[in-house]
């Protein structure tokens, strides 16, 4: 080995915290999705418990037990006191089964898929291609597939309720009759926008497979007579009349083209007055962050041909499409709209 010239060395002039934070966090983090996929948040959801509670709760050793308990305490899931554990209200909202907005089902799809793994990322980076479900893939017929169609329906679900019950507080709906939801998934967003409104009224556009999970969802909130579905592509079938279109997790499917033309479309189909909603995680306008929408950004990747915009890229595509009055609006978390309306009288 060559030696050193010491000559001037000194300490760092940064720590190394944040190489751990990197490194450390794929095991701190795949141990949370372990820890809710062995029934930890479940158990703790009945009551308070003692390590030996759960040890026995869960039938696992007391090193492993506590491993997780710690993973999920230090993110801010656990509270600890006077030796017990007990769920933080994040954890009672999203991580309890039969919560309106229960998460779990996107940390499932998440576990199912092995959504990363470092060789699928390679390969994605090395060919430019998704490596899981990827952009158009999503739109499809035979009935394998129709089921797995069903499957990410209820997990999106499972990433939607939460937002979907905030975003329609940020923005005055009141002028609006119909909302159609342009690849409305599992009618999450109708339903937020249906409670909040009680005069709107929504139409879910989406795939045949799609819509059948999304009437159980509408059903079971109770507004099969405000909500309605139409099994339709949305690339190639008309849109029905609505006077407010809304996408959430769309456009970052897709290609900027792509984006562009539904952009346009709902441009040609909104009578002057009407109103188009975008609903996405956003980076920041110089893309510096957050460190979250990146981190959905290599799921893009991973998943579809799309990526994650900032609030500018999304404000430019309406613009150019002829919509204005567009504005940029966070909503919850990480999720913003981007709205703008059709110029002319309404």
């Amino acid at each position: 080995m060559k030696p050193v010239d010491t000559a001037g060395i000194t300490k760092p002039a940064s720590d190394d915290r944040l190489l751990y934070d990197i490194v450390m966090g794929i095991y701190g983090y795949q141990a949370v999705l372990l820890a809710h996929s062995i029934g930890l948040f479940s158990l703790l959801s009945e009551r308070s418990r003692s390590l030996k509670d759960i040890c026995e709760g869960l039938r696992i050793a007391a090193r492993p037990a506590e491993t997780m308990l710690l993973a999920s305490r230090a993110l801010g899931l656990l509270n600890y006191q006077d030796g017990m554990y007990s769920l933080t209200q994040v954890a009672e909202q999203y991580l309890v089964e039969g919560s309106p907005t229960y998460f779990g089902t996107f940390f499932d799809m998440s576990i199912a898929h092995r959504v990363l793994t470092f060789e699928s990322l390679k390969k994605a980076v090395l060919t430019d291609a998704p490596q899981i479900y990827g952009g158009d893939d999503l739109y499809i017929t035979n009935e394998a597939q129709s089921e797995r169609a069903r499957a990410f329906t209820r997990m999106m679900h499972s990433h939607s309720m939460g937002p979907a019950l905030a975003w329609p507080n940020a923005i005055d709906l009141s002028a609006h009759k119909v909302m159609l939801d342009i690849g409305g998934g599992s009618g999450a967003h109708s339903i937020g926008a249906a409670l909040r409104w009680p005069s709107l009224s929504g139409l879910l556009l989406d795939l045949a497979p799609v819509c059948e999970v999304a009437d159980e969802y509408i059903a079971s909130f109770g507004l099969n007579e405000r909500i309605s579905t139409c099994p339709s592509d949305i690339w190639t079938g008309p849109f029905p009349k609505a006077d407010l279109h809304f996408y959430s997790d769309i456009y970052h499917d897709f290609t900027p083209e792509k984006c562009r033309f539904l952009t346009a479309k709902s441009f040609a189909a909104l009578d002057p007055g009407g109103r188009i909603i975008i609903h996405e995680m956003l980076f920041n306008d110089d893309k510096a962050g957050p460190f979250a929408v990146a981190g959905y950004n290599v799921s893009m990747l991973l998943w579809t041909e799309g990526q994650q915009f900032s609030g500018t890229e999304l404000s430019t595509m309406l613009r150019e499409a002829g919509f204005a009055e567009i504005q940029v609006t966070p909503t919850f978390g990480y999720w913003h709209i981007v709205s703008g309306v059709k110029p002319g009288k309404y």
